[in-house]
């Protein structure tokens, strides 16, 4: 069992974490003696109770996280269930509403990948000491109280609309120590070849999938077990082939459209081709805008000679494109089979950013290694990568088109940071007045052995 995975789920089922927007407190420590926590309400916020044994369940999993409490953890913890509540009232004041399917979209894919580090239903229901459904209406519970809190931030500071100039402003008035260093960073153009597949294996893979299908539909074998122990979809292989319950728009087309076709649970469908391969699918439960179901993925494979020949190709093209007998960003669109980046002139685009700028660290670990001692506008020559998101080899050139060194942010190089450094700034400030003046207006009471904290908010204790 990963204790990684279990980590996560602690997280997702606490209470709702105070937003990132918000900064941690830090609170000076003080000795509680804890033979006088017997359980029992602590505060009230509003028409809302905070019991001891609320407390003391963040703070066991903070210890099992690994996790510092900068402070008192029974003067800290409650203070920030106590922020959160305020946000969840304000909801319910603006008529603020969860997207369920959404919520349950992510509940089921946060379960299915704990199920796929922890090994098995049984398993995650011994170590958290209560059945499935449980855990997922805990999860539920969770993820609305975060949903619920982002909204209501998000309105809050909807208006805040940071210029150039506030930002050089900003950038002015930061100390010397309070600029960050921004570590080495490139920007990445790439074209991908994926090996030409025989006609022959992609017909013997087809007719594998059509006999599996048969097979179910005489009843002479379970789906889930062919699953098991073919399916090239190694996440879902392990549960059979089930995804859980997905919307439409969490698949690629050519599956989705598949999938919601079928209309009888246990029914096979006919083969459906993606960009991963090819996939028999059967229907488990249909629940309006939402389907479970299983699928096979079976993956023709290329031969070595396919894939010497798409190595050799792109040698060559990476020798034109030096000799100037084609630009990059024209053969990428040309040649590229990467979707991602084929229309950009084959540059990489950073998912946790949103920018074209990657540290070392963000790049797939292939790319890394080749860029890592290359200059600005040289290409490489091929090599095999790994593709994750299509789950087998791929063969690309790279060129690296920008590279920028450990530096101290600043206003040409590092705009965009700045800016967002400056843009939270503000909305830090403007949750900041809201919540001192929403706890003025709201009815507290904390309990007399809890009032001796330094809490970071002195309102709670007028």
């Amino acid at each position: 069992m990963k204790k990684s995975a279990i980590a996560i789920l602690l997280i997702l089922m606490s209470v709702a974490s105070y937003s990132q927007s918000v900064d941690t407190v830090e609170i000076p420590a003080k000795k509680f003696d804890e033979r006088k926590l017997i359980d029992g309400v602590v505060w009230v916020v509003g028409d809302e109770a905070i019991l001891r044994s609320d407390v003391e369940q963040e703070r066991i999993r903070a210890q099992y996280e690994g996790t510092t409490i900068p402070g008192e953890p029974y003067c800290l913890i409650p203070e920030q269930i106590a922020i959160q509540k305020l946000f969840i009232h304000q909801a319910k004041i603006d008529s603020i509403n969860v997207n369920n399917g959404q919520v349950d979209m992510q509940v089921n894919a946060q379960i299915a990948y704990f199920l796929r580090e922890v090994g098995s239903k049984e398993k995650l229901e011994e170590y958290m000491r209560k059945p499935l459904e449980e855990i997922k209406d805990e999860m539920r519970r969770s993820l609305a109280d975060q949903s619920l809190i982002q909204q209501v931030q998000a309105q809050l500071t909807e208006n805040v609309n940071v210029t150039p100039s506030e930002v050089k402003r900003y950038y002015n008035n930061l100390s010397e120590d309070s600029i960050p260093m921004v570590a080495a960073q490139v920007e990445v153009e790439i074209i991908t070849i994926e090996p030409p597949i025989p006609k022959e294996a992609i017909e013997e893979t087809k007719q594998r999938l059509r006999e599996f299908a048969d097979r179910v539909n005489s009843g002479s074998v379970d789906f889930s077990v062919l699953a098991r122990l073919y399916s090239d979809d190694e996440a879902t292989a392990k549960r059979g082939g089930e995804l859980g319950f997905i919307g439409r728009g969490a698949l690629v087309p050519e599956f989705a459209d598949a999938a919601f076709a079928l209309s009888e649970p246990g029914k096979v469908s006919r083969i459906v081709e993606t960009e991963f391969g090819f996939h028999i699918i059967q229907l488990i439960e249909r629940r309006d805008d939402r389907v479970n179901c299983r699928h096979i993925l079976l993956r023709p494979r290329a031969t070595t000679e396919d894939k010497i020949s798409a190595l050799n190709h792109l040698d060559s093209l990476a020798k034109d494109i030096r000799m100037g007998k084609i630009d990059f960003n024209e053969a990428a669109g040309m040649f590229s089979s990467d979707k991602d980046t084929r229309m950009n002139g084959g540059l990489m685009m950073n998912p946790e950013t949103g920018s074209s700028r990657f540290e070392y660290q963000e790049l797939p670990t292939e790319i890394a290694k080749v860029v890592k001692d290359m200059k600005e506008g040289e290409i490489s020559d091929a090599f095999m990568m790994f593709s994750e998101k299509l789950n087998h080899e791929v063969y690309v050139i790279v060129r690296l088109k920008h590279k920028l060194q450990n530096h101290k942010a600043n206003i040409t190089e590092d705009y965009q940071m700045l800016r967002k450094m400056c843009e939270n700034d503000m909305k830090q400030s403007i949750i900041e007045t809201w919540l001192r003046n929403k706890i003025k207006e709201t009815y507290v009471f904390i309990s007399p052995e809890w009032r001796d904290c330094e809490y970071h908010y002195s309102e709670w204790k007028r």
